[in-house]
């Protein structure tokens, strides 16, 4: 019985790290799709919606790679799967590459 009690949580614990584990990579391989091709921004006509855009392909795109890292690191950020906050910024990402006439590839 105290067998039991010892090998409880150790395969609970477990469990949590290989889950924990394959959420981060789910969460990689979308990352690997922040990417906005056919911008170039040097000829990108100076506006405020520009510039906007501009900030939030940074910002989605600097918050995800964040996020991956707190998760590798053992901080749980959210009460939702890593991968699915992701894509959540995926989508403001790929909003803001399409506004700048970019490409961004599908998750």
């Amino acid at each position: 019985m105290k067998l039991f009690f010892v090998l409880t949580p150790l395969v609970f614990l477990t469990g949590c790290i290989f889950g924990q584990s394959s959420e981060v990579k789910r969460a990689e391989k979308i990352l690997h799709n922040f990417e906005c091709k056919n911008v170039e921004t040097s000829e990108i006509a100076t506006s405020s919606i520009n510039s906007y855009y501009q900030q939030s392909l940074a910002v989605s795109k600097e918050k995800a790679t964040s996020y991956v890292e707190s998760y590798k690191n053992g901080e749980e950020l959210f009460d939702m799967p890593l991968d699915e906050v992701l894509k959540q910024q995926y989508q403001l990402y790929k909003s803001a590459c399409d506004s700048l006439g970019g490409v961004s590839a599908q998750p």
